[in-house]
């Protein structure tokens, strides 16, 4: 019971606070793109099963690769892209964090 209550938390709570506290001025704007970010999750529908509760996602859809996480890293070093780049790394530490629950 705790594991989907951390995930979810995780994506949604956590992003608000994330947002308030390190962006007060702009958090409406930091908070959309930390929710925006979850629609890599995008990439499940290619999956069979789509969705599957003991599967990490981590690694395993092409939108939660090593690859992207590289892109999404290389994202941080740019002004424009930096914001949703932590948006995406904040949705895969989320993931693999209800990985290391599974």
């Amino acid at each position: 019971m705790i594991r989907p209550i951390l995930h979810y938390g995780f994506h949604f709570i956590v992003p608000l606070l994330i947002a308030l506290l390190f962006f007060p001025k702009q958090w409406k704007k930091i908070y959309l793109f930390f929710i925006s970010a979850m629609l890599i999750d995008l990439d499940h529908i290619f999956a069979n099963p789509i969705f599957d509760p003991n599967r990490c996602s981590v690694g395993f859809h092409i939108l939660h690769s090593y690859y992207a996480i590289s892109i999404y890293s290389f994202m941080l070093f740019f002004t424009k892209t930096r914001i949703a780049g932590l948006a995406l790394l904040w949705h895969i530490f989320t993931d693999l964090l209800d990985c290391w629950m599974m």
